[in-house]
């Protein structure tokens, strides 16, 4: 540890020599609410703000597989991010975005293949080619079964979806990241750091054995696997989790898979901090909270980087409140000095000594995933979920006979009024997109999009790579409900 240089195997001290110095991190901020409308003027004002890339935030309806118009959508559209129905309601999202300039990352699982060919084919529309398109998908629909939950169809076809995926990004679509194996929702769900590593590397394992099946190259699929990780609240385990996550990474791929590709062994990771740790009491204390969890991530190297907004814990956030989040990513990039010196934490004993142990009591863990028959079969007989809960327990076990102290909670609470400038979802807006949904599905040809989707269940019930009948689904007008329930019928649902 004292000789490795940052740049070197095993990563510990950062993936590249001079890390910040040469280029920092990409300022995201998660955004979408409302309408494909709304959510734009958003993109925009972001962008206008020195946001770097953008991250689109879907609606509940959008995740699993339901159009906004559905009955079972009743309630839920544009609540928690952007109703995403059609190609009209992506065309709309990116309308007056340079989609060959940004990069964009899209939070979507069990529709991610579909939100992928939105995304292609409004590229195209714009006269923008799939090769030429940066970003990343999450595609990882493992993490759900266990914390999220918006999964649609049983782990075997779910996985399959996500190879697909991977297959067709390799050829199709060069810079895009076709999965982002998510930490941040296993603690979000109250695991520890370790199981958030060690949970998240076994998923991870699953997906690279799953693509060699397929025929594919860990040495040349390798370095398209991005990460996503939770900053919480210990300041200094937090760096000493995304340290050890890059030492673990490359160990797992070098030993378990052979890798020899370098930037294979990189473990590239997105951090956004912890939306858990936010306080509905008290708002601004949670902008300290933020400014805290974002120094351990880019102390810790990260890649890319969202910070929440101190009004999420009671509503989506604000559009001045948005700005103070991002101000937070670029006081700590232009103001603080610390790009000047790749992993400044290194060397310390405190911080040394917190990644060994951070790194060895993941590895114990993943051994014990393995003896388990893997991620998928722990997932299956409820050991991953069994372990969080009772993590989940303990925490909070723990805030309550106040072990734990959090500020505004069980120590120094104040009587106070929730803010006025809360944003709310407009009513209107939401009425605006169902019926032109409907407009959208009278209007076009639907015995073509009959024809797509019987072609689509055809590819389903093959071997053959399902993205292309996706893409095709979309230019023929097909919405996300239709083709998510033209392979439920494949499928089946978990």
């Amino acid at each position: 540890m004292k000789n490795e240089k940052p740049g070197q195997f095993p990563y510990t001290r950062g993936l590249h020599k001079n890390m910040y110095q040469d280029k920092l991190w990409t300022m995201r901020q998660y955004a979408g609410y409302t309408s494909a409308k709304e959510s734009n003027k958003r993109f925009r004002s972001l962008l206008n703000q020195g946001v770097m890339g953008l991250s689109v935030a879907f609606d509940l309806p959008t995740q699993i597989g339901y159009d906004s118009d559905n009955a079972l959508a009743n309630g839920e559209v544009g609540k928690v991010g952007v109703p995403i129905s059609t190609i009209e309601n992506m065309n709309t999202l990116f309308h007056k975005i340079p989609m060959e300039k940004i990069s964009t990352s899209m939070t979507i699982n069990s529709t991610a293949p579909i939100l992928l060919a939105l995304y292609i084919s409004t590229a195209e529309n714009q006269g923008v080619q799939a090769k030429k398109l940066k970003g990343t998908i999450q595609n990882d629909i493992l993490k759900e079964y266990v914390s999220r939950g918006t999964y649609i169809y049983p782990p075997q076809p779910s996985m399959r979806l996500i190879t697909d995926v991977i297959e067709f990004c390799d050829s199709h679509v060069p810079n895009w990241n076709p999965i982002s194996i998510s930490g941040y929702h296993i603690r979000e769900a109250g695991s520890t750091a370790i199981q958030e590593l060690a949970f998240t590397f076994a998923n991870a394992i699953a997906y690279v054995e799953a693509a060699i099946k397929k025929g594919m190259d860990p040495n040349k699929f390798g370095p398209r696997i991005s990460f996503f990780f939770n900053a919480h609240n210990d300041f200094l385990e937090e760096i000493s989790k995304f340290r050890a996550a890059r030492k673990l990474w490359s160990t797992i791929m070098k030993d378990r898979f052979s890798v020899t590709n370098e930037k294979a062994l990189f473990c590239r990771f997105h951090t956004q901090t912890g939306g858990s740790t936010l306080t509905a009491q008290q708002i601004d204390n949670n902008i300290v909270r933020t400014s805290i969890q974002a120094l351990s991530a880019v102390l810790g190297g990260t890649q890319s980087l969202h910070t929440n907004s101190k009004d999420e814990a009671l509503a989506l956030p604000s559009s001045e409140s948005a700005k103070t989040a991002i101000r937070t990513q670029q006081i700590i990039a232009y103001e603080s000095g610390i790009i000047n010196h790749p992993d400044p934490f290194g060397g310390s004993y405190v911080i040394e000594e917190m990644t060994q142990k951070i790194f060895d009591k993941s590895m114990d863990k993943i051994a014990e995933i393995d003896s388990i028959g893997g991620a998928i079969e722990a997932i299956n007989n409820g050991f991953i979920d069994n372990e969080i809960s009772r993590s989940a327990y303990e925490y909070q076990k723990m805030i309550e006979s106040k072990e734990k102290i959090i500020i505004g909670i069980n120590k120094f609470q104040s009587k106070e009024e929730n803010p006025e400038d809360l944003l709310d979802i407009d009513p209107i807006e939401v009425k605006s997109q169902i019926n032109n949904l409907k407009k959208f599905k009278n209007s076009r040809n639907n015995q073509q999009v009959k024809n797509s989707i019987n072609n689509l269940i055809l590819t389903a019930k093959s071997n053959k790579n399902i993205m292309p009948e996706i893409i095709n689904c979309i230019k023929n007008d097909c919405t996300i409900g239709e083709i998510s329930d033209g392979l439920r019928l494949v499928f089946g649902e978990y």
